[in-house]
């Protein structure tokens, strides 16, 4: 299951989409919007999937995941629009028969989701400023 949504992410939801009786663990990491950034106190943070390709790529990346971890099930939700300080941003659900294949496959979809989804981060603090980073996925000119 991928999901891109606005929506909060309900994190047992996730996890009972990969979960079997064949599965030995559902390794999950659930990240959430921190209260610094850069040294300032953040406000919010806002993603935009502006040109709508977070959900094909979060496919490549779980398609990824399959071919070199023996898995049975992976779920991948990320939440868009404007996010508060401690809501959840991101919700990775792995099934594994095994643990080592469980905790590397969800690492790698982490480091991946980072690295390659194209979105727009636009972070606002406390004090009224804000900074856009560039958008994901994307190389620096």
């Amino acid at each position: 299951m991928i999901e891109i949504t606005e929506r909060p992410i309900p994190p047992q939801k996730v996890i009972d989409k990969v979960k079997s009786d064949r599965s030995g663990c559902v390794v999950t990491y659930i990240g959430l919007i921190r209260n610094y950034s850069q040294g300032r106190p953040v406000l919010s943070v806002e993603y935009q999937d502006s040109k709508g390709n977070a959900e094909n790529t979060l496919q490549e990346i779980a398609s990824e995941a399959r071919q070199r971890w023996q898995i049975d099930g992976i779920a991948i939700t990320h939440r868009v629009g404007k996010l508060k300080v401690g809501e959840i941003n991101l919700v990775v659900a792995v099934a594994s028969p095994h643990r080592s294949e469980g905790f590397a496959a969800c690492q790698y979809v982490i480091d991946q989701f980072k690295e390659r989804l194209p979105t727009k981060k636009t972070e606002t603090y406390q004090d009224g400023g804000g900074r856009k980073l560039k958008i994901k996925g994307q190389k620096s000119k």
